[in-house]
């Protein structure tokens, strides 16, 4: 059995590598090669949660769970605010391969699931990005919208100035791309072609008048059914995708709660990334259309990155 920590994480799981295993994650839950349940939550204390994600990938012969609390308020205190491992076991015979650090997949596989969505659903001359969030998932979002569009200005906004202009110093130097701290999320989202909403509000952040024709969206934060970072109206405009139509109807708040508005109707989800993946949606149909995804993130995913990473290993190992 293998004990991987974060540093090991980072260093072998690329965003490149990364989007293609979670490529083949996607097409396997739609062809129903790779089976989950829905995550099981204990509550800690009203905002905080306890959370495991149990799921199988039979072709590639693992199963497994990530165990992970998320305390939205942790950045106070300089700690992050997804903390956890990946359990990973052999299907042949039940034996736990390895302990993965679940901070560092959370991150990176949720980033390229995103940019497969955007790679597929964004126009394709998107230049300017708009990150409502400076946190972990922001920095890896950065990265991996760089990886698809030709991204020329980064708009971000965020409730923490100090993270914001910690955040703006750190990824220019990185990344070399020009970013621009905005005062309000609506200056961050007015004139961007691509949105990331990675915040931990519970409340809506984007709203559909900051929104121009075109935009696509990744909502990445509110995983719970009463919370969600977009509001009404801008859901009801959009084509709206998911990575899991059941994840979403049990646990979006920015799907649930337009739903129970009476605003969408329950048929308002087009389809699942994976089958966007296959070609087997419907995508993009116009450069008016405002394309919208909605990640809660799958225990495959974080499965199929802790699969990777320990192959990864092995494969030195042995060479």
């Amino acid at each position: 059995m293998l004990f991987i920590n974060q540093d090991e994480v980072s260093a072998l799981l690329s965003m490149k590598s990364c989007m293609k295993v979670m490529e083949g994650t996607l097409i396997d839950l739609a062809q129903g090669e790779a089976t989950q349940v829905l995550r099981s939550v204990v509550a800690v204390d009203d905002e905080n949660v306890l959370g495991q994600m149990p799921g199988y990938l039979k072709k590639n012969g693992v199963l497994g769970t990530k165990v992970i609390t998320v305390f939205p308020n942790n950045h106070k205190h300089g700690l992050p605010s997804h903390q956890g491992v990946v359990l990973l076991f052999a299907a042949k015979n039940g034996a736990l391969m390895a302990v993965v650090d679940g901070s560092e997949i959370t991150a990176i596989r949720t980033a390229a699931v995103s940019a497969l969505a955007t790679d597929k659903l964004s126009r394709v001359n998107s230049k300017i990005l708009c990150l409502l969030g400076t946190g972990t998932q922001a920095k890896a979002h950065l990265e991996a919208m760089l990886t698809v569009r030709p991204i020329e200005l980064v708009k971000i906004w965020s409730r923490n100035f100090q993270n914001a202009n910690q955040f703006k110093e750190e990824m220019q130097q990185k990344f070399k791309v020009s970013i621009n701290l905005c005062d309000t999320a609506e200056e961050a989202a007015l004139d961007a072609d691509i949105i990331c909403t990675v915040t931990s509000s519970k409340d809506p952040i984007l709203k559909d008048a900051w929104v121009k024709e075109g935009v696509h969206v990744n909502a990445v934060g509110a995983c719970r059914p009463d919370e969600r970072e977009l509001d009404s109206e801008l859901v009801r405009k959009s084509k709206f995708y998911v990575d899991s139509i059941e994840s979403a109807q049990n646990e979006s708040g920015d799907y649930l709660i337009p739903l129970k508005e009476g605003m969408i109707t329950p048929n308002h989800i087009i389809g699942e990334i994976g089958e966007i993946l296959m070609n087997k949606s419907t995508g993009r149909a116009s450069e008016t259309d405002i394309t919208i995804f909605k990640s809660l993130g799958l225990a495959i995913e974080d499965i199929a990155a802790a699969n990777f990473i320990y192959e990864e290993i092995v494969g030195r190992f042995n060479d």
